[in-house]
């Protein structure tokens, strides 16, 4: 009974099998027939679009533009989710490397306080544009940097044309996204010289901030048209009518026709991109006359070379012509030619007042700097443009390779990275302690803490910095006047007669509830008294004078934490005035290290002099003699602590006997220790100056 059972469903589920084997040959047979169907009729209707979209390219463009816009109501790119609309727009952003002539060319770029929403803003313009479809959008679009995503920050400039069509005609829209903090405001200035307007971002919830000022000075300079617009009027906090009367008397801008805009909701997008093409001057049509580009950014592409980011001025440049560079004196063939959309789009031509990119094999970074202007070779201009101001150093560091077979690339890092970044300077520089290096400067604490991780991550190097400095002007006795970034360079106490520091200005913007604190924090570093006055009723502008040593430190951190993160600062170069500044030595053991040394003020030598002694007492190692440690200026010691010997016990074997026996052996131990002391050497460990480095960046 049971052996029936089981051959009876053993047989149901072979059957079984065999259907279910029957009805799936027969749907994968089906589902194949289907798809091959479905493929045959796609790849047909894609034969028929592609024929309709090309008869469409070939009407005129005045033609095609207009049958886009069926009334004049109904505006070709608009903020609203309308499907039609959106078509516009992306059809709109697919013709943009289409030419336009001259007069339908706008060169804008955005300037604002950090944090304010310039990369939300120029990331709704490509999307409103149609210049990067919603399907690759993501946030801060322009910034390709993971350093920029994970700081939130701008750190590099970034071009994109856009094309824009309004009152039926399409329009040419060149955008520069510029860096908002004090210590990129180089990057804004080489942005700036080659646009004829800008866009002044300013949050409505936070008003007019010191870098809001300083943006504005440097595009008044250039003479550009600035649109004002007020971001952010989404928020509870926003107050756009008192933000627009403190623009007015803060900057001085008329806000009568400001913009007010939330970038992140999209509201306001299209005003803004009217107001571009009414209100921002057009470049002037010199394209009949010899090719003048002004270079104002480049990078190092290790498979093509040098990629060289210019603005036609005057003139016009193709595929294939041969390039020379007035500065520089070198000529080459441009191997390829074309726009920033915002990705790289080769095309055959650009003329005057177009902004693009050129490849032409250039190996050396020496060869095509920021601020070199481009002419043919074989039709050369008369002369050359303006170029750019020199940048001035205001920070300097050491950076040293830990191992030290990679000075070889962290100098060509440094090349590579100088061609990017043009505010960056250096030179070599040698340390008993650490070996060969660099002395770098920077614009500031921000800019040293950038340019050390990009070096870190995109040329994988592994390195050592030296506390910051400033540079010093000491004035020599029979005259001299000797500049020095390096105590170790420092002339000796008889031959120098003043020793001079250089001085900022800096202006601090602050709720009028913690402008106490912020004076007593300006006063604690030396600070002199200029100016307060009040903005508005509720904020107020502080003036100091200060030493620009004492700011390279952790002064902007105290200033966010006095105030709750709500002040903000700015800061101009003003000279250099003489101070009570002395040289303070670290001894060990009697030898002077100089990697240690440091030049400090007067009034604080003492408590400087006092944490490096003891911070070296916990690092050295102890020896088989005692180790003094002390600090000096000059031959006075005002710090001392002394690390005490590794002491063998000489006594263990004597179990007994005379105390003479005793005294005896100690003696010999002395004697060997004083011995030893004099012959012997301590090594620092390289754990040991790290840590006295970083204490001297929280110290100093």
């Amino acid at each position: 009974m049971a052996a029936g059972l089981y051959s009876r469903a053993l047989f149901l589920s072979i059957n079984n099998n065999n259907n279910n084997n029957n009805n799936n040959n027969y749907h994968q047979h089906h589902c194949s027939q289907t798809f091959r169907f479905s493929f045959e009729e796609r790849r047909r209707r894609r034969r028929v679009s592609r024929s309709s979209s090309r008869s469409f390219s070939s009407l005129p463009l005045s033609l095609s533009t207009s049958s886009r816009v069926s009334s004049p109501s109904s505006r070709p790119v608009l903020c609203q989710s309308s499907s039609t609309d959106l078509d516009v727009a992306v059809q709109a952003g697919q013709d943009r490397l289409l030419k336009v002539p001259a007069s339908r060319i706008r060169n804008f770029c955005i300037i604002a306080h950090i944090d304010h929403g310039k990369s939300t803003l120029a990331d709704k313009l490509l999307q409103i544009t149609g210049t990067v479809l919603k399907r690759e959008m993501k946030e801060q679009f322009l910034d390709n940097m993971d350093l920029e995503r994970e700081r939130g920050i701008t750190i590099k400039l970034q071009a994109a044309r856009m094309r824009y069509v309004f009152k039926g005609e399409p329009y040419c829209l060149n955008l520069i996204d510029t860096p908002g903090h004090v210590d990129f405001s180089y990057e804004v200035s080489r942005s700036l010289a080659a646009c004829e307007g800008a866009l002044l971002v300013v949050d409505a919830s936070q008003g007019v901030e010191a870098q809001t000022l300083a943006n504005v000075y440097l595009a008044l300079e250039n003479n550009l048209e600035i649109i004002p617009v007020l971001n952010k009027i989404d928020l509870p906090g926003a107050e756009p009518d008192l933000v627009v009367r403190e623009i007015e008397e803060v900057v001085g801008l008329d806000c009568s026709n400001a913009i007010r805009c939330s970038a992140k909701e999209g509201i306001g997008i299209t005003e803004i991109l009217d107001a571009i093409v009414e209100r921002i001057p057009p470049p002037k049509d010199t394209a009949e006359r010899p090719l003048r580009a002004l270079i104002f950014d480049s990078y190092y592409d290790p498979y093509r070379g040098v990629i060289v980011y210019f603005r036609v001025i005057d003139g016009s440049i193709k595929k294939g012509d041969r390039i020379y560079f007035m500065a520089s004196g070198k000529d080459y063939s441009a191997d390829e030619v074309g726009v920033l959309s915002p990705n790289q789009l080769q095309v055959e031509e650009l003329f005057a007042g177009e902004v693009g990119y050129l490849s032409a094999s250039i190996r050396s970074v020496a060869d095509a700097r920021v601020g070199d202007t481009i002419t043919h070779y074989s039709r050369k201009a008369g002369n050359s443009l303006p170029g750019y101001e020199e940048a001035t150093p205001m920070v300097f560091c050491g950076l040293f390779p830990v191992d030290a077979d990679q000075f070889p690339e962290l100098r060509d890092a440094l090349e590579k990275l100088q061609l990017n970044d043009a505010a960056l300077k250096f030179e070599p520089e040698t340390s008993s302690a650490m070996g060969f290096g660099f002395r770098c400067g920077f614009l500031g604490l921000l800019h040293m803490e950038i340019v050390q991780e990009r070096l870190e991550r995109e040329y994988n190097l592994s390195l050592i910095t030296t506390a910051p400095s400033v540079v010093y002007r000491v004035t020599c006795v029979n005259g001299d006047t000797v500049e020095c970034s390096n105590p170790s360079i420092l002339p000796e106490p008889g031959k120098r007669r003043l020793i001079e520091e250089p001085f900022v200005k800096i202006e601090m913007l602050t709720p009028k509830d913690y402008i106490g604190p912020l004076m007593e924090l300006a006063q604690d570093r030396r600070g002199e008294f200029k100016e307060m006055k009040y903005i508005t009723e509720n904020r107020a502008s502080l003036t100091y004078e200060l030493p620009l040593a004492e700011m390279v430190g952790d002064f902007f951190d105290q200033l966010k934490s006095r105030s709750k993160g709500y002040a903000s600062m700015e800061y101009t170069f003003v000279g250099y005035k003489e101070s009570e500044l002395l040289k303070l030595d670290i001894q060990i053991n009697g030898d002077s290290v100089e990697p240690l040394a440091t030049i400090v003020h007067r009034d604080k030598a003492y408590a400087v002099g006092r944490a490096l002694t003891q911070k070296l007492k916990e690092l050295i190692p102890r020896q088989m003699f005692k180790v003094p440690i002390q600090a000096c200026i000059g031959s006075k010691v005002i710090a001392s602590e002394s690390l005490s010997a590794i002491r063998k016990d000489v006594l263990s074997k004597c179990y007994g006997g005379d105390i003479s026996r005793k005294k005896k052996l100690l003696k010999k131990q002395a004697e060997g220790k004083k011995r030893m002391k004099a012959i012997g050497k301590v090594d620092v460990p390289q754990e040991a100056f790290m840590a006295v480095l970083k204490l001297e960046k929280e110290v100093l």
